[in-house]
């Protein structure tokens, strides 16, 4: 049998991971000195109004490496297999801590993804190796597979604005003041794991279509894998982002998925964003 672990930030809450036969693993949302495991005792709308309420900028914490090895332990007791799949390093240790946990419990048959993202993107993978593992492909098979798949993984997404992610060491201080200059909505993602912005818009309808530009500038998109629209805060205006990029590139049905406390402590409110896969 094959165990698929991941972390919160890839926004599948306990009900849909049930379904998908997965295990998540929590970070920590600490807010005015109380600490918070993410989705489990801090559901997205409850943090949302603990957001814009809190006097102090919210903080974050990555599981411990203990954290992932008493998962790891049980499925060396039952001879399992195990596929972990964690947000980009660059932005948290919690793949060094699913790395350390594997030292800890001295099993070999576990395979830790970077996925080079977070949030849907994370999901878009997990979502493959859920595939995958129904499909009867063994676990060496699957984590080749995602190695390869996770380059064709793409996010764009507009902010408010850049302060959340610059308060939390995120983005650095000159991007953070280029994107907040004259109010412009930053449209940021992410490269090769590090998260940049790559453009900058007034409104969200000129921020759209920008995103529009970059998927255009970077790639086919797949319309034959899942497309998810995800979103924070209050979902104004959400049905015209996503039908924008629709009648833009013709995709039928998509997921959709609220970003969660811990990213959304990075973010802060008002984010809008699509993920896809490229072809090859």
């Amino acid at each position: 049998m094959i165990k698929i672990i991941t972390d919160s930030t890839s926004d599948i809450d306990l009900e849909y991971a049930k379904e998908l036969n997965i295990e998540v693993v929590p970070l920590k949302v600490i807010i005015d000195g109380k600490e918070y495991k993410d989705r489990i005792d801090l559901q997205p709308d409850q943090f949302y109004d603990l957001l814009v309420n809190s006097d102090t900028l919210p903080s974050t914490s990555q599981p411990s490496p203990q954290d992932f090895a008493d998962l790891y332990e049980t499925a060396k007791d039952n001879k399992d297999s195990v596929i972990v799949i964690t947000l980009s390093s660059t932005i948290s240790g919690t793949y060094q801590s699913a790395n350390l946990a594997k030292d800890l419990v001295e099993y070999d048959d576990i395979y830790v993804i970077d996925s080079l993202g977070t949030t849907q993107m994370q999901r878009l993978l997990i979502l493959k190796a859920v595939a995958l593992r129904d499909e009867g492909m063994v676990a060496q098979d699957i984590y080749t597979f995602l190695e390869e798949y996770k380059h064709r993984i793409r996010l764009y997404a507009f902010v408010d604005t850049l302060e959340y992610l610059y308060k939390g060491g995120r983005l650095s201080k000159t991007a953070a003041t280029a994107g907040t200059l004259l109010k412009f909505k930053p449209i940021i993602g992410f490269d090769d794991g590090k998260l940049e912005m790559f453009a900058k818009a007034r409104g969200a309808q000129k921020a759209t279509a920008k995103i529009i530009d970059l998927i255009q500038q970077n790639g086919e998109m797949d319309l034959n894998e899942p497309i998810c629209i995800g979103y924070n805060g209050s979902t104004d205006g959400l049905d015209k982002f996503e039908n924008t990029l629709r009648e833009a590139f013709h995709f039928g049905e998509t997921l959709h998925g609220v970003i969660g406390p811990v990213i959304g402590t990075h973010a802060g409110p008002g984010a809008r964003l699509i993920t896809y896969v490229v072809k090859k």
